[in-house]
């Protein structure tokens, strides 16, 4: 296929009048230093990408920036011989989308250091619904094992689970055998979370609730928290002894008030996620599990709304205001 000229993108930054939104069309080549031009299919629309979208949000590095921190779709030029024109290739993490132009985009100009290629068992459509925050939630299980959790060990505790990094992560330890507890402060979402895999549901006001004792009762054989704050702290007084929280969010606020109680007396460990630098090897590894053992059952069939780029603004303040449910995606050629 010949390059096209120009790009349709949604672009973030200031303006003379003040900070901006808008949709624009982008100079081919002014998308960026990169050795593959890829066609992008879809996007997702994640947490980060809401704080890049504003000024006060400090994410975006560029002026202007074409936000969009995952993206999949195909290859229409390469200097890769890794990368063949017409493969299908996913991007996500690195800069992509905050000191690069990302995937609110037509076309996206990367780094091949940057790119998977994208598993058997995936498709573009299927790969966002995954996306980054699936990826996270993939990352915390993964985690969560290599620290000794087992199916059989007791009920895993998810928090934000409306969100995109809870709801996979629900669908992803149902999957494996886990008695999964989703934490939301959204009742109306109760049946969705158990369609889904969770197998009980509790209110966000008691995992966020603080509390002056250092330790309460062992209830969490794990827990992936996407939440932080005091929900974070609730989950190191409440975690079995010897257990772990995959943490990754920071929602519910980036201080944690806590002591050394439960770390010393019951041998909890806190594991730390980060999506956006793990090493492309071990990358493309988390892919090819997401793509077979961590596909959520749901994953091919359930309906997910797709919108174009005219409608990615009140999206993105949307899930700043927590309001959105699962994964929306962006389809720019619409």
């Amino acid at each position: 296929m010949n390059t096209p000229n120009t790009s349709r993108a949604f672009t973030v930054g200031k303006t003379e009048s003040g900070w901006a939104r808008k949709v624009v069309d982008m100079p081919i080549d002014q998308l960026g230093e990169g050795d593959v031009l890829v066609q992008v299919e879809y996007s997702g629309i994640n947490f980060k990408d809401g704080l890049a979208s504003t000024e006060s949000g400090r994410i975006a590095r560029i002026d202007p920036l074409i936000g969009g921190v995952d993206l999949a779709g195909k290859v229409i030029e390469s200097s890769n011989s890794n990368f063949k024109v017409g493969s299908s290739v996913i991007g996500h993490g690195y800069d992509i989308g905050v000191a690069h132009h990302g995937g609110f985009s037509q076309y996206a100009r990367l780094q091949s250091s940057w790119l998977v290629p994208m598993p058997a068992g995936l498709d573009s459509r299927t790969a966002m619904m995954i996306g980054t925050a699936g990826y996270t939630a993939a990352l915390s299980i993964d985690a969560l094992e290599k620290a000794g959790l087992k199916p059989g060990s007791g009920p895993v505790l998810v928090t934000g689970a409306t969100g995109g990094v809870g709801s996979v992560a629900v669908g992803m330890l149902a999957l494996r055998g886990y008695e999964v507890v989703a934490s939301t402060g959204k009742p109306e979402n109760a049946e969705w979370l158990k369609k889904i895999g969770a197998s009980e549901i509790i209110d966000r006001a008691e995992t966020s609730a603080e509390s002056p004792k250092p330790l309460e009762r062992e209830r969490w054989a794990g827990a992936v928290d996407c939440v932080g704050g005091a929900t974070l702290a609730y989950i190191f007084r409440t975690l079995k002894y010897g257990c772990s929280v995959a943490a990754s969010g920071l929602t519910g606020g980036t201080g944690i008030s806590t002591t050394v109680m439960p770390f010393i007396l019951r041998g909890v460990n806190l594991l730390g996620i980060d999506s956006v630098q793990t090493p492309i090897e071990p990358r493309k590894a988390m892919w090819q599990r997401i793509a077979t053992d961590l596909k959520p059952t749901w994953l091919e069939t359930q309906s997910v709304e797709i919108i174009g780029l005219g409608d990615l603004s009140e999206q993105l303040d949307k899930i700043l205001a927590g309001k959105m449910r699962g994964r929306v995606l962006v389809n720019p050629h619409l």
